[in-house]
């Protein structure tokens, strides 16, 4: 475990270095355009000139690579050219918003998704498991601004129990927290939900599952100590993928309730061309997206011992 720990983590970097360096290839292969953007779009050719000279834009890619990567490393994202605020200042805070709305839609939407899929799976072609399925179908397949319209013109305008923004600008506000959770929760369950049902009816008809009953073996031990940790393996897979989702593709749920979160801060900066917001918020989505990848690679061997990485 120690040695795949040391040769994923080893990866990790490395494609980290690269995609690093791609993103920004991409967005600051052109000197001038980063400058017009700061300067603004009349700017003389002289004034870009000597503000490129004045940042180091001078100097081949490679080294200014080099002093980018140093600069992220110690802490330093540059300055926002939208806010005329340090990136780290805005990135941090938007990032952490991001982090609690995830949390709380990761605590709720695993472990429903898993119990009603087991549920589901355990009768297969039952009442239940229609049901499940059917809820599961039809929740996936509502968008995410269609459900955030719904929900609001309930629990906002009928009820008047939830407020109808969740700009978090007072800092944190459980009932501004419980509307965006609501929609995301409702659009991400029932992929993992029908997940979950598939490999648990597949694991039920194994010839072990059937030789354990027919044994006499308690169903409940059955269930909880054989055929649940060989039918998560799949769900498995579904639920690191949420965690890139749940970083970098909530916007339509953030920009619906006002929610000033990481989503949001992205596709604002890609509107703008703000280069080192979009380069920050870049770095941190690759991140979460290859650390997934990671903790799901270290959890197949810890749900079945017999898958190994060399």
């Amino acid at each position: 475990m120690g040695i795949l720990l040391l040769k994923r983590l080893g990866m990790m970097l490395l494609v980290m270095l690269v995609v690093a360096f791609l993103l920004f290839l991409a967005n600051e292969g052109d000197p001038y355009s980063i400058a017009r953007g700061v300067l603004g779009p009349y700017a003389q050719q002289e004034q870009l000139t000597i503000w490129l000279q004045e940042h180091g834009y001078d100097k081949p890619i490679l080294v200014r690579f080099l002093e980018w990567l140093g600069r992220v490393v110690t802490g330093d994202l540059g300055v926002s050219v939208q806010y005329k605020r340090p990136v780290a200042e805005i990135f941090w805070s938007r990032l952490g918003n991001t982090g609690i709305l995830a949390a709380a839609t990761f605590a709720i939407m695993v472990p429903m998704a898993l119990i009603l899929g087991v549920l589901a799976g355990m009768k297969e072609g039952s009442f239940l498991d229609r049901f499940i399925s059917v809820l599961s179908i039809g929740t996936t397949s509502v968008p995410e601004y269609a459900s955030a319209v719904l929900l609001s013109v309930i629990f906002v305008y009928s009820l008047d129990l939830l407020p109808g923004s969740s700009a978090m600008s007072n800092g944190f506000d459980i009932m501004q927290l419980i509307l965006p959770t609501m929609v995301l929760v409702l659009y991400g369950f029932g992929y993992i939900a029908r997940m979950t049902r598939a490999s648990m009816a597949e694991v039920m008809t194994t010839h072990y599952i059937r030789t354990a009953i027919l044994k006499g073996i308690p169903y409940k031990r059955v269930i909880v100590k054989h055929a649940l940790r060989n039918a998560l393996i799949a769900p498995f897979t579904v639920i690191m993928l949420q965690l890139n989702w749940l970083l970098s593709g909530v916007v339509v749920t953030e920009y619906a309730f006002g929610y000033k979160g990481f989503g949001a801060l992205l596709l604002d900066a890609a509107l703008r061309k703000d280069i080192f917001v979009i380069e920050a918020c870049g770095l941190a989505a690759v991140f979460v997206a290859v650390l997934s990848q990671t903790i799901g690679d270290i959890g197949y061997t810890l749900l079945n011992p017999r898958i190994r990485f060399n």
